[in-house]
C-alpha cells in the first residue's frame, strides 16, 4: 500500500511539473512573439533612420557644393 501511495505522490509531482513546464513554454512562446514583433519594428525604424540620414547627407553635400561654387565666383 505504501508503494501505491508513493507512486501516486510521484505521479502527482510529475503531473504538476509537466503543467509547470507547459505554462513556461506558453509564456516563452508569447514572449518570443512579442520580441520578434519588437525586432521587426526596430529593423523598420533603423531603415527609416538610415534613409533620413542619407537624405540629410545628400542635402548637406549639395549645400557645400553650392557654397564652394559661390566662393570660386567671388
Amino acid at each position: 500500500m505504501s508503494d501505491n501511495n508513493s507512486d501516486s505522490m510521484d505521479l502527482a509531482a510529475l503531473e504538476a511539473r509537466v503543467d509547470e513546464l507547459i505554462r513556461t513554454v506558453d509564456e516563452l512562446k508569447s514572449e518570443n512573439t512579442a520580441l520578434r514583433s519588437q525586432q521587426e519594428n526596430l529593423v523598420n525604424e533603423r531603415a527609416l533612420l538610415i534613409e533620413k540620414t542619407e537624405q540629410a547627407r545628400t542635402r548637406i553635400e549639395s549645400m557645400i557644393s553650392r557654397l564652394r561654387a559661390m566662393e570660386t565666383r567671388s
